[in-house]
């Protein structure tokens, strides 16, 4: 299939540039340039990802890559400036994201009724957790919109954890979900399983150090909106 090799590719991209992203200083040059090519490569990942589980029926699959588009993509307009554009974005997220949640509900609650509990191999709880960030997203979405925009360390929580768990999506379905690439003796999955969860813990230490400690207050000039960029 002519989309294997594009999406492979877009794969590595993504994970490398997304672990350079969340180690290097934030704001900074380098984490802006990583950032930029995280969302560039997981767009292409998760696009294609999509397509090609869809013609391979594998549904579980198609969610993942529907989840990972939609918080990459959220999680950049979250530190774009915004305009009335935006308010028809903000909207076609939100329903995608209710959309993709409601769908990964029916979905695990089919893989409950199997007798593996799974489907498509991905267990019936890696799809209620889709459900959950994908429902927990959407409510992001409608509070943004009634507010207008969020603001300081909110802001900045809101696009971290969007990216950081766009990158778990990434980093868990290449390390455990393609295992069988590596050699055997690399073969460990408790070691695999390192690197493929790294993201969520690295989600869990930003939440905390953003929201209730005084480390946004010390970096807020690093962290003003980005410019869209000027059409020709």
């Amino acid at each position: 299939m002519t989309l294997l090799p594009i999406h492979i590719v877009a794969g590595l991209i993504a994970i490398v540039a997304g672990f350079v992203a969340v180690y290097a200083l934030k704001g900074a040059g380098l984490h802006r340039k990583s950032g930029m090519i995280f969302v560039y490569s997981m767009w292409v990942l998760s696009l294609t990802g999509a397509v090609i589980a869809a013609l391979k029926h594998q549904p579980a699959s198609v969610i993942g890559g529907s989840l990972a588009f939609y918080l990459v993509t959220t999680a950049l307009l979250t530190v774009r400036h915004r305009d009335r554009a935006f308010d028809a974005i903000d909207a076609a997220s939100m329903l995608l994201a209710i959309g993709i949640g409601v769908f990964s509900i029916k979905l695990g609650l089919d893989g409950l009724k199997s007798p593996t509990g799974t489907v498509n191999g991905v267990p019936s709880a890696m799809i209620f957790l889709f459900a959950t960030v994908a429902l927990l997203g959407a409510a992001g979405d409608i509070r943004v919109m009634l507010t207008g925009r969020l603001e300081g360390a909110q802001r900045i929580a809101r696009h971290l954890w969007r990216m950081c768990f766009a990158l778990f999506v990434a980093s868990g379905s290449f390390f455990l979900g393609q295992a069988k690439v590596f050699p055997k003796p690399m073969r460990i999955y408790p070691l695999l399983a390192i690197p493929a969860l790294l993201p969520l813990v690295v989600l869990l230490y930003w939440l905390l150090r953003v929201l209730f400690t005084r480390w946004y207050e010390r970096r807020a000039d690093s962290f003003k909106p980005m410019p869209q960029p000027r059409s020709a």
